[in-house]
């Protein structure tokens, strides 16, 4: 895609956005039904994906684990994030490949330590971009993609998160 035919995509959303704020509020959904032997299956919206235990909690390793699944969310967001930053600012990008890690104590999950986190306690995301633009735009490439990465500023940020039974 071609920035200026990204910017003709955008460009009535932002007029929308700019004029009427409240139209710009979308609410996303995710929903997930428990399945047999320690699952639950979600829709992702091309395909079910159902998961499972992670192998250090008890798991086969036959089924997703809800932890890669959230660090591939990350990697997803930061690569389109990537590509249209890309396009919008003119910057060529031959080939680009994210990665992202997360070091998790399992000790927390299964109640082993009341001390030991449950959750990621670090994820360290890496930009790897073939591109013959300087570094300096590279850089700046990045950068805007951080500031612009739906699910690394959330993760950033962390939003209050509610739940609530329903009956």
């Amino acid at each position: 895609m071609k920035s200026e035919d990204l910017k003709s995509l955008q460009a009535p959303l932002k007029d929308l956005y700019r004029t009427s704020p409240e139209s710009a509020m979308i609410t996303l959904h995710a929903e997930g039904v428990m399945g047999e032997d320690v699952s639950c299956s979600v829709e992702t919206g091309r395909a079910l994906v159902e998961a499972g235990l992670h192998p250090a909690t008890g798991g086969s390793g036959m089924q997703a684990c809800s932890g890669d699944m959230l660090l591939q969310a990350l990697v997803a967001c930061a690569g389109v994030t990537l590509s249209a930053v890309a396009t919008a600012m003119q910057i060529p990008v031959d080939s680009a490949r994210l990665r992202a890690e997360g070091d998790l104590d399992f000790r927390g999950t299964l109640g082993v330590d009341r001390e030991a986190p449950v959750g990621f306690s670090d994820i360290r995301l890496h930009f790897d971009i073939e591109s013959p633009a300087p570094a300096e735009q590279l850089a700046k490439l990045v950068e805007v993609t951080e500031r612009y990465c739906v699910v690394l500023q959330t993760l950033r940020s962390s939003p209050a998160v509610v739940t609530a039974i329903h009956g």
